[in-house]
């Protein structure tokens, strides 16, 4: 009996798994024992094909067991492991190095690309093992710093490369460069809307959760889409957390560094969003960590999905518990909301008449709940030009400021953010704990008293005050000023406001 070490994912973590064979006589037949799902066990057919393509034709009873016993195992990440472990029980593979395999098998035993390459590195790193995965996987556990790893192409390429006949491939450690990307749209086709575009800014500067109101037409989902063209660059730590989420679900590793951009339509399940599901994956909330989170026509998602959303908005993690477990994943996301102020759409509206009476219009607003709208820093009023403002706006012939313009000031504040934080493990004014609100977010008495006054006359929550206060900080970074003022403060605050709530 011997046994070769493979890997199963839990979530967002690879678990070690030692895959053990036995050979005995009698009539041919593969078991396959160890919580192994269908995909597992389907390996079967798919390892004794690969072999047979090398000239290994099996015989006898063979064993497979996959410790530990009491771990699920899923997907074909182990097919590699199992045909090594085959080969090794037949004598061909005696002096096979200790190490972690990984990858699904095509019937001519070639080796395709599965997903959790870059969780396995991590663990390979940990266990201080080398890493041997799929060519196809090679960019993106090239990206993990300090693992040991190699790549083959086919399962005839590895096995010589185990035996001596052939130079291991090593692969070496990979850079994603900052290229340029050309988002569209882009601020400078958004006629008006000044204080859309100036919380738009402020949102992306701090990682500020931003909700925006507004008729149909009048350019709310143009401004959400332009956000991404202004996001600073994903750093190295973001990027390898990003990549981490994209590699769990078998997505194909980004080229740049731009942030997720993550667009959710309101008939979108709970599961969807946040996790979950029979193998415990993660969510769009997840995929779009470190970036943004579009949920347009809020008011139409399903209450359950949108009071899910309560915990990883605050965390910046969620927890998704089921009967197989219970998995943690990454969610700080800057949380960016899309709504009509009303059923009809046009209350407020300077040139259609809403049709919705008052009872009508309050009890559609009730569902932006309280504790939702707690945790969003920037509520703005998006109103519809009329055809006139629009007409006027183009014939003074100034264009409006590009997007490239205000990602200078964005990248520029941020990073002002990250050598303020970076010792806290923050990157963004947004992370900021309640504790060091309170101890770094210093202000002069006369912004205290200022802020005091302002916060009582609109009846601001704990967590609404916080949040004014991290607004602030990051009003202050976009305007080069080392203490927050009194002006920072009450721009904050007319980002509150929206239905009278604070």
């Amino acid at each position: 009996m011997t046994g070769i070490n493979g890997i199963t994912l839990k979530g967002m973590e690879a678990l070690p798994v030692e895959v053990e064979v036995e050979i005995r006589g009698g009539l041919f037949a593969i078991s396959i024992v160890g919580m192994a799902d269908v995909a597992v066990k389907e390996s079967r057919e798919r390892v004794r094909a690969a072999l047979g393509s090398l000239g290994f034709n099996l015989k006898g009873r063979i064993s497979v067991n996959l410790a530990p016993a009491d771990i699920p195992k899923e997907g074909a990440l182990l097919d590699l492991p199992i045909a090594l472990g085959m080969m090794k029980a037949m004598g061909f593979l005696n002096n096979c190095p200790k190490a972690l395999y990984m990858g699904e098998l095509a019937l001519d035993g070639r080796l395709r690309r599965v997903r959790g390459a870059v969780p396995a590195a991590f663990l390979a790193r940990k266990m201080n093992l080398p890493l041997f995965v799929p060519s196809e996987n090679a960019a993106e556990v090239a990206l993990v710093k300090g693992v040991n790893a190699y790549c083959a192409d086919n399962l005839s390429e590895l096995v010589m490369m185990l035996t001596g006949e052939e130079e291991p491939r090593p692969l070496p450690p990979a850079y994603v460069p900052e290229l340029p990307a050309d988002y569209e749209p882009d601020f400078a086709d958004i006629k008006g809307q000044a204080q859309a575009r100036r919380a738009a800014e402020i949102a992306a500067a701090g990682h500020h959760n931003l909700l925006l109101v507004g008729s149909p037409g009048s350019g709310k989902t143009l401004i959400a889409k332009a956000i991404a063209g202004i996001l600073p660059p994903l750093t190295d730590d973001e990027l390898v957390e990003t990549l981490l989420v994209r590699s769990t679900l078998g997505m194909e590793t980004k080229t740049g560094r731009e942030r997720p951009f993550r667009i959710v339509h309101f008939t979108a399940s709970t599961v969807s969003v946040c996790g979950g599901g029979a193998n415990l994956k993660p969510g769009e909330v997840s995929l779009a960590h470190r970036g943004v989170l579009f949920l347009d026509e809020y008011t139409e998602f399903k209450r359950d999905l949108t009071e899910s959303l309560r915990a990883p908005i605050e965390d910046g993690e969620i927890v998704v518990s089921r009967a197989t477990g219970t998995v943690k994943y990454p969610a700080r996301v800057l949380l960016v909301l899309a709504a009509n102020p009303c059923a009809c759409g046009y209350a407020g509206d300077p040139v259609i008449p809403c049709k919705c009476s008052s009872v009508d219009i309050d009890r559609y607003r009730r569902k932006l709940s309280g504790p939702i709208m707690d945790r969003i820093d920037l509520q703005i009023s998006v109103p519809r030009l009329t055809p006139e403002e629009l007409l006027s706006i183009n014939e003074k012939g100034k264009k409006p400021e590009p997007s490239s313009l205000i990602r200078e000031r964005v990248i520029k504040a941020r990073k002002i953010q990250i050598e303020r934080w970076s010792k806290y493990g923050l990157t963004c004014n947004a992370e900021i704990p309640e504790k060091l609100v309170q101890k770094c977010l210093l202000l002069d008495d006369d912004t205290r008293s200022y802020l005091a006054i302002m916060a009582g006359k609109f009846n601001l929550s704990g967590r609404g005050l916080t949040r004014v206060m991290k607004v602030s900080r990051t009003i202050a970074d976009l305007d080069g000023s080392e203490n927050i003022q009194r002006k920072h403060i009450a721009e904050a605050m007319t980002y509150r406001q929206i239905y009278g709530r604070g």
